[in-house]
């Protein structure tokens, strides 16, 4: 890893973008190999910076909030594997239950291709201090498997819908790490099953004008529309 690149005569300005896309890449992938044994820490990420050539001063522009910053990149690189694989299924998941039961595995499996890694950051994520932007990462990979299974709304239940679904994901991965695939599985499926009775329930049921209200300005915060 070289550091930040500097314009030579005769030369396009570097794209500091650029740059600290493909840095900071790199600098999860040394963090991912340090973190087992360091934990995910400080250190590890200083070490990181070290293995990747990186000044201090480089990694902290890199990475502000530390150990968070490399947690939110690595579950944002996660989901983009998850998203990869499961858009080459062929032929996908037809009914929604199957669809999401894949989302949820095709996550987990994306995770625990580093499974050392994968405990260190469960760990991490479960310290008081750092459950808010567990809850966050949550939110942003159920919203990306919604989106897969072809839920574009943005009523009520677009809110319920990732809210239930980030409340799967983060209890499977804790069954997986702890007592295997099988486990996991099992209990997926009955948490899908579960949201498929709320889901029948709820369709006989007239929403209240107050969750209504919730619901629009919810929309409305959203998408800055007006009132």
């Amino acid at each position: 890893m070289t550091p930040r690149p500097k314009k030579s005569p005769g030369q396009a300005a570097p794209d500091p973008e650029a740059w600290a896309q493909r840095t900071e890449q790199a600098l999860l992938d040394a963090f991912l190999r340090l973190a087992p044994a360091r934990g995910w820490s400080a250190a590890a990420l200083a070490a990181a910076g070290e293995a990747c050539g990186l000044s201090a001063g480089d990694v902290g522009l890199l990475c502000p909030n530390g150990p968070r910053d490399m947690a939110a990149l690595w579950s944002r690189r996660c989901d983009a594997a998850a998203l990869a694989a499961l858009q080459a299924m062929d032929p996908p998941p037809a009914k929604i239950r199957e669809k999401i039961a894949a989302g949820v595995s095709a996550r987990l499996d994306a995770a625990l291709a580093s499974e050392p890694a994968a405990r260190r950051w469960a760990g991490f994520l479960a310290l008081p201090v750092n459950a808010p932007l567990g809850l966050k990462l949550a939110w942003e990979s159920a919203d990306g498997l919604w989106r897969w299974a072809g839920d574009v709304v943005t009523d009520e239940n677009h809110y319920s819908k990732r809210a239930i679904l980030g409340g799967i994901l983060i209890p499977a991965l804790m069954i997986r790490l702890a007592e295997g695939k099988a486990a996991e599985d099992a209990f997926v499926a009955a948490r899908i099953e579960n949201v498929m009775q709320f889901e029948k329930w709820k369709a006989g049921v007239k929403p209240s004008e107050h969750l209504d209200r919730i619901a629009r300005t919810l929309s409305r915060m959203r998408y800055g529309t007006p009132a």
